[in-house]
């Protein structure tokens, strides 16, 4: 099979496609993991499959709550501009309620207070924008519009303990039900692993005689803090978000204020090199103090506390290579955090998950033009290829920011982002004095352009310093 004519980009959503046929009677597709990840997979699955399960470890909240299978959403998550055009294509009118929830609108170019260690970014009106909200609205969100489809079933409460084999093909899961301890076996024609950062797909694998992935870790040994706020009422200031970042190698600390539904804030605050935040009122508010600038402290001294403060620790970059093993079970993939879970600071993870569940439909809409009778032999192990390929990009801007904080002499990039950081430290200078520059680095940061797009930009501007 030729995927080499599939569309390989991971900018462009709404690809023209033939008609395709609709979904086999009684094929079934099981997704590990009811997270952002997993609903996305979910609702490309619908597409191709009469029914689609979610299975989830977890019990899922009747409201936008915090739910303890997802203990990052205590924190701060931003959903980057490309990241909101395809959860919006996926789920018209997501958009719509979300402004309806009141999660206030940022424009990413006008609306910050963004402080770099080369001083205070220029603002002006970029159209690079976004809602913000907390992660538990947004999931809700999502999974409400998710299960109005009858193609889609929910089991709560179950762990996935391993995989099924029939042959060289995966045949489904085996499952343990936690309140009764029942271990039972789901069929399925496709399993997708969104399990997040805690999968243990590479142990099923070697259990089944397949080779454990190769996996690179990059760790700048960061920590954060979180905790939400009231918005003090008649507060006035002429940003809506801030972003106080930190200095390495002078300073390790960097924060972040941003404005979430019900007029609230959330606060969090983070440290590389082992320089982690404390979680108790006073050392919480001291380390604030002590960011580059008072401005984030002086915005909350005085704001009234709505949580706990809590702390995350789990923050490498862990990129498992299933791309590159030698054989790989047909009717099985693994796509999110799974694959590749970024460190959480930069807000790059729900972005990358949705990019990957667009190329999960690139390879589900080739394999079933090219196979309508619903064979999906070698269909699993090129979306792992090209699941890889869309990763890249993520990858290289959050190491790159982590490798600010490694000794150089012991962890360095590779030559490709190496000459990515070059061009990103270029464009940056160039973007305190043109708009321009400054635009397309907002496009790269949110995804909507290549990282290559950069160099381009610099070219240009070598270009126009010769004319003049």
């Amino acid at each position: 099979m030729d995927y080499s004519t599939m569309n390989g980009s991971t900018y462009q959503m709404n690809a023209i496609v033939p008609i395709l046929p609709p979904p086999i009677p009684g094929s079934h597709a099981l997704v590990i993991g009811g997270g952002i990840a997993g609903m996305l997979a979910a609702r490309i699955l619908v597409e191709h499959f009469e029914q689609v399960t979610i299975v989830e470890r977890d019990h899922f909240p009747h409201d936008p709550i915090f739910r303890a299978g997802v203990p990052q959403s205590r924190h701060l998550h931003v959903l980057l501009r490309r990241g909101q055009m395809i959860l919006e294509h996926l789920f018209p009118g997501l958009e719509a309620e979300l402004a309806e929830a009141d999660a206030p609108l940022l424009d990413w170019g006008q609306d910050p207070y963004w402080l770099t260690a080369r001083g205070l970014m220029p603002r002006f009106s970029s159209g690079v924008t976004t809602y913000a909200c907390s992660r538990h609205l947004l999931e809700w969100l999502i999974r409400r519009k998710l299960v109005a489809s009858a193609s889609i079933r929910l089991i709560e409460g179950c762990d996935v303990i391993g995989l099924v084999a029939n042959g060289s093909t995966n045949g489904g899961v085996r499952v343990r039900y936690r309140d009764s301890g029942t271990v039972g076996v789901i069929h399925a024609q496709l399993v997708v692993d969104a399990s997040g950062r805690t999968s243990r797909t590479p142990e099923w694998l070697e259990t089944r005689g397949y080779t454990r992935p190769e996996e690179t870790i990059i760790s700048a040994s960061m920590g954060y803090a979180s905790r939400f706020y009231q918005r003090p009422t008649g507060f006035a200031a002429d940003w809506k978000n801030m972003l106080v970042q930190s200095r390495p190698p002078e300073s390790t600390r960097g924060g972040t204020l941003f404005p979430i539904e019900g007029d609230r804030w959330i606060v969090t605050v983070s440290g590389a090199a082992r320089d982690y935040p404390p979680t108790d009122e006073a050392g919480f508010l001291a380390f604030v103090e002590s960011l580059p600038s008072s401005i984030l402290y002086d915005a909350i001294k005085d704001a009234q506390p709505l949580s706990p403060i809590a702390g995350f620790r789990q923050t490498e970059n862990r990129l498992r290579h299933y791309e590159r093993l030698p054989q790989w079970p047909d009717g099985f993939v693994v796509l999110g955090d799974a694959v590749c879970s970024l460190n959480p600071v930069y807000g790059q993870g729900m972005t990358t998950a949705a990019v990957g569940a667009l190329t999960l439909q690139k390879c589900l809409r080739y394999q079933q033009l090219q196979h309508p009778d619903g064979v999906l032999i070698g269909m699993a192990r090129h979306f792992q290829q090209a699941l890889a390929r869309a990763n890249m990009a993520p990858w290289h801007m959050a190491t790159l920011e982590d490798f600010r904080f490694l000794d150089p002499h012991s962890s360095r990039p590779g030559p490709a982002a190496q000459r990515l950081q070059r061009d990103l430290n270029g464009v940056r200078a160039l973007a305190f004095v043109d708009p321009q520059a400054q635009l397309q680095l907002l496009k790269v940061m949110h995804m909507l352009q290549p990282p290559g797009t950069l160099a381009r930009v610099l070219s240009a501007e070598r270009v126009k310093s010769k004319v003049k």
